[in-house]
């Protein structure tokens, strides 16, 4: 049997192979996904059953229908999310995005309707994600926070320990809270 060879994803200029190691992801990327087929196919199914008891569907409106449930799916649509050593990888419908997270320069803590985190690394590549992908998934963020480790004593990460902090008290905050629903003392 031969061997099979493999190209490292890198950053966003393409300079530096990310270091082997494992591929943490997203385990409620598939919930998510299929949760928003869901609902692009519920409101698709609405509207022309609604069409069809008045008698108005055509195929016209039918295609009408289809682009707007088709619409729907693509704002919906999650980004994939994974890390693995030294590098944060988010995978949206048409674009990749990746920052090295042995490398960053900046992380910062977007408030707002949706709460963002901001990862910006020295080759000047910048990934938001959602801060709850990271509660939700342990070794994502055991991963993170080793790698942000690793940039704050390399002296990279100037901006942002502070988003970090609020960011790991927040996860310890979600912990705690399971482990005493889980024990029954909540």
């Amino acid at each position: 049997m031969g061997r099979r060879f493999t190209q490292a994803p890198t950053g966003a200029q393409g300079t530096g192979a990310a270091p082997p190691g494992p591929l943490a992801q997203d385990v409620h990327w598939v919930g998510e996904m299929r949760s928003a087929i869901g609902v692009a196919l519920l409101l698709l199914t609405a509207l022309l059953a609604m069409d069809a008891g008045f008698g108005e569907l055509s195929v016209p409106r039918g295609a009408l229908w289809t682009g707007l449930a088709g619409l729907l799916l693509v704002v919906l649509h999650p980004p994939r999310i994974s890390v693995r050593p030294g590098l944060l990888i988010a995978r949206g419908l048409l674009v990749t995005s990746t920052v090295r997270t042995d490398s960053l320069v900046s992380v910062r803590w977007s408030d707002g309707v949706a709460q963002r985190l901001v990862l910006r690394d020295t080759e000047g590549s910048r990934v938001e994600i959602d801060p709850t992908v990271m509660i939700r998934n342990p070794a994502m963020w055991h991963r993170l926070d080793t790698d942000t480790r690793a940039s704050v004593r390399s002296g990279t990460l100037l901006h942002g320990t502070t988003a970090l902090r609020r960011l790991a008290q927040r996860i310890d905050r979600e912990t705690a809270h399971t482990v005493f629903k889980a024990s029954g003392l909540q």
